[in-house]
């Protein structure tokens, strides 16, 4: 039987919440819409690349994410090092879009839902103003919130035609 990636609900964030609230109710929202656009599709679909000779891929874009939040929230921000291998760093800075196997989408899925959960807790109980040095550049948390949000929102635009290409599925 093929994998199938599950419906979701998005949360309804608050307008006026205090701005750490903010911040992580839109990440969510934003974490939300990605697999949103991925709900109902199948494992092959989802490693399907409609629009070569683009790599991209809904599959690439959650392993992608899975990077990126690894990266900022526990490399960057708590100082950590995962024992989880990002992704084959001979590849290329595209590597989250190569190699991709539709056998592995649903370890991949739940990787990314899983990596949600440890980029919460390492940003858990910090100031959006504590620093920590980016490529010798002083940084914040609050950096960290608006620039993936601002990835998720790019993101969630590629998977939107993605989707379309795919079965025609257009919508919010």
């Amino acid at each position: 039987m093929t994998w199938t990636a599950p419906e979701v609900d998005r949360p309804e964030g608050s307008l006026i919440a205090p701005e750490p609230e903010l911040l992580a109710g839109y990440l969510n929202f934003y974490r939300a819409t990605l697999l949103h656009k991925c709900a109902g599709l199948t494992a092959e679909q989802l490693a399907a690349q409609p629009s070569p000779p683009s790599n991209l891929t809904l599959l690439g874009l959650l392993r992608h994410l899975t990077k990126v939040e690894r990266i900022w929230f526990r490399i960057y921000f708590a100082a950590s090092d995962p024992a989880e291998p990002v992704f084959d760093p001979a590849l290329g800075k595209d590597a989250d879009f190569e190699l991709i196997d539709a056998s592995r989408a649903q370890a991949e899925y739940e990787g990314l839902i899983a990596e949600w959960a440890l980029s919460d807790q390492a940003a858990e109980g910090h100031s959006l103003d504590e620093q920590f040095t980016f490529r010798d550049e002083v940084s914040s948390l609050r950096m960290i919130y608006i620039h993936l949000i601002g990835e998720y929102a790019r993101h969630c635009g590629h998977a939107d035609l993605l989707r379309e290409q795919l079965d025609g599925t257009t919508g919010a």
